[in-house]
């Protein structure tokens, strides 16, 4: 798409919307296209002109205050709106944290001026509803951590074959299976290090989570190997959460099962992403449901109770039924967290790569699902802990974590408020470092993938120098 700014320094801005818009458009200032947005600044006055294949919509408005970005937003959405049929529910907030806005508008103006703000900015109802009772699940659990805090993120990019919509550092088995083992030996030694670290540094471990990838990749022997590793360096005896991903059905063993739980894991996730084996199949998940029914059942039988369920909505061939009857099983299992994911667009996933569009009907389709998603899950005693947004989402929707009181993953808010550091070991992961101010954040980051992981490790051990250098620097 052609997206030209004139007399105004909002590009940023502007792209942001036309990206709300227009996922899976590219976006430039020039050339030819079948959608061009033109936005303009003279004087006090506003216009905005957009052409979307046969429809044409011009708006122009004089500014009341001096904020251009923001008007000029509300100007673009509103055109945007008319042209494309769409009113994405999040009005103008592109930030992939509402809950934490909320918190820090509620914070500086209080609760009825902080919910004003957000309808100003033309957020619904339901969604501005949303923010503020994540907002108060969030705080509870950010009321725990401390500052000598830290989470522990370990990294498993390997999965028997790669979803259609996945955009993470994850490598199929057939194609890297001869990298496991090696992977396996110098992450636990990177695991080592860092646990030297935080022991020097005389900080408290709060939670683990283990993902992907799909760690029940691993053998029984290899998952024994990373989490007695982490059992045996780090101090657990603080730590309130230990997460395991077994998120592909068709990795699940009792034997795999048996042994995190003698290691201490007391959470997993087994993820269906949908119910439909159909729809399943053309997102590249090749387990069935009945797999995934017997991968539940088997973490129950071996004493886990705190069981986590991903559902993805907007997939392609799935419709607000078949979503809601999944949603209904996964309830009627038990499960005691339910993770609600919005289809997102990413540019290194096949669907994207393969060229597919998603046209209004599947964006309200997959609006009908978030809604219905939460009215039943609500309803059936499951609250929204944590939520995040991502910018090339079907329809701008949110993400959201539903849970059963007390079984709330805490690694997902402390990871996302960016409450505390997070230290982070494997291929594809980042180290967040969190200083005692707000924005006070660095990264450090590890090779991407496995083969550079292995190729460059004495790099990866050197760089965990920084966090020392941090904490010397910004928490003393």
């Amino acid at each position: 798409m052609i997206l030209k700014n004139i007399n105004h320094d909002c590009a940023y801005h502007t792209q942001k919307l036309a990206t709300m818009f227009f996922p899976l458009e590219k976006i430039s200032d020039g050339g030819d296209s079948d959608i061009v947005v033109i936005t303009e600044k003279n004087g006090d006055k506003l216009t905005v002109c957009a052409r979307v294949y046969s429809e044409e919509h011009t708006l122009s408005r004089i500014m009341t205050s001096d904020d251009t970005a923001r008007e000029m937003s509300l100007l673009m959405y509103e055109v945007l709106s008319k042209v494309t049929g769409f009113r994405p529910p999040w009005g103008i907030l592109y930030g992939v944290r509402p809950a934490r806005l909320m918190h820090a508008t509620v914070e500086k103006l209080g609760e009825k001026a902080a919910r004003q703000k957000f309808t100003d900015d033309l957020v619904t109802k339901e969604k501005t509803d949303l923010a503020l009772e994540v907002m108060e699940s969030e705080n509870r659990i950010i009321s725990l951590s401390g500052d000598r805090s830290f989470s522990l993120y370990i990294s498993v990019p390997f999965c028997p074959t790669r979803c259609s919509y996945c955009s993470f550092v994850s490598h199929s088995i057939q194609n890297a299976d001869n990298l496991i083992e090696p992977y396996v030996n110098l992450l636990c030694r990177e695991l080592e290090k860092i646990a030297k670290t935080a022991k020097a540094l005389d900080l408290r471990l709060e939670s683990v989570y283990v993902g992907g990838g799909t760690p029940t990749t691993l053998t029984a022997v290899q998952l024994e190997r990373v989490i007695s590793t982490v059992n045996s360096n780090f101090d657990v005896t603080t730590c309130r959460e230990l997460t395991v991903e077994a998120g592909r059905p068709d990795t699940v063993t009792e034997e795999k099962l048996k042994v995190l739980r003698a290691c201490g894991v007391d959470r997993v996730s087994i993820n269906p992403q949908t119910f439909s084996d159909e729809v399943r199949k053309k997102a590249g998940r090749h387990h069935t449901t009945q797999q995934t029914l017997d991968a539940f059942a088997l973490a129950r039988k071996v004493g886990f109770d705190n069981i986590n369920m991903d559902f993805i909505a907007g997939l392609a061939g799935e419709d607000v039924s078949t979503f809601a009857n999944g949603i209904k099983k996964a309830t009627a299992l038990g499960a005691e967290s339910i993770t609600v994911h919005n289809l997102a667009l990413k540019s290194a996933a096949f669907l994207v790569t393969e060229g597919e569009y998603y046209d209004l009907t599947e964006k309200l389709a997959a609006a009908d699902m978030v809604h219905t998603a939460y009215a039943l899950l609500t309803s059936n005693g499951y609250k929204p802990y944590y939520m995040y947004r991502q910018s090339k989402s079907l329809g701008n929707l949110e993400n959201v974590g539903y849970a059963k009181e007390g079984k709330e993953c805490l690694y997902n808010v402390f990871m996302m408020d960016e409450t505390h550091s997070v230290f982070a070991a494997g291929a594809g992961a980042v180290t967040k470092l969190k200083g005692k101010t707000y924005n006070n954040i660095e990264r450090v980051y590890n090779y991407k993938y496995p083969y550079e992981y292995i190729a460059n490790f004495d790099e990866v051990l050197s760089r965990k120098q920084k966090i020392l250098d941090f904490y010397h620097s910004n928490m003393n």
